[in-house]
């Protein structure tokens, strides 16, 4: 990696830590600039100001998790053919993945931004609505891949029910936080697979 490239994820690393933990509003430069041992001119050779610092830890993080998702559902689909299945065993597979981080995860940068959304300029607002779009797209697709074979037992809003998704691992995360327990996160993901599992399952007559 060339020493540009070392220095800028450098500063999203050190910004980023540090955003997750106080917000972008309480995180200066200048604590970015000292954490990162570097100079002001350096920090602003790869990021003009903080929006361009903003927008590009969005963006990473967006390539992160859509990273992360792929290859947990991928090893679902490894496992079956099944489209019910494979959302239940990708959840699965999150929860475990989430309760088994040492500490408590860090958080997200998306929901960060998105609680001072005062502060970015209409890039990152609208980096942000992509991130949250594309989470609603991916998992869309995989209810109506699951509508294809199994009917639902109370009609809901395909769009409503893929945001469930994502509005359980976000409110988790929050939750978790507020009350010091990483636990809570892996088990609401568990919850909402056994929401999702009654809501497409077989009727027993």
């Amino acid at each position: 990696m060339a020493r540009g490239s070392e220095t800028k994820r450098r500063i999203m690393d050190v910004a980023q830590e540090s955003i997750l933990a106080k917000g972008f509003d309480a995180t200066s430069i200048e604590e970015i600039v000292a954490s990162a041992e570097i100079t002001k001119s350096g920090f602003f050779y790869h990021f003009p100001d903080k929006n361009a610092l903003a927008h590009a830890l969005i963006e990473r993080h967006i390539e992160v998790e859509d990273a992360l998702f792929d290859d947990l559902f991928d090893r679902a689909r490894a496992l079956t053919d099944d489209p019910l299945q494979v959302m239940l065993v990708g959840l699965k597979l999150l929860a475990e993945l989430i309760a088994d981080m040492p500490g408590r995860h860090p958080g997200c940068i998306v929901a960060t931004a998105v609680y001072q959304d005062r502060l970015f300029n209409p890039d990152v607002r609208d980096a942000n609505r992509r991130a949250v779009m594309g989470w609603r797209a991916r998992f869309r697709a995989m209810i109506d891949d699951i509508l294809a074979s199994y009917p639902m037992h109370d009609v809901v809003d395909p769009d409503d029910l893929a945001d469930l998704v994502n509005t359980i691992i976000e409110g988790g995360l929050v939750m978790g936080r507020a009350l010091d327990d990483p636990g809570i996160t892996p088990r609401q993901i568990l919850l909402l697979r056994s929401y999702l599992k009654l809501q497409f399952s077989p009727r027993v007559s």
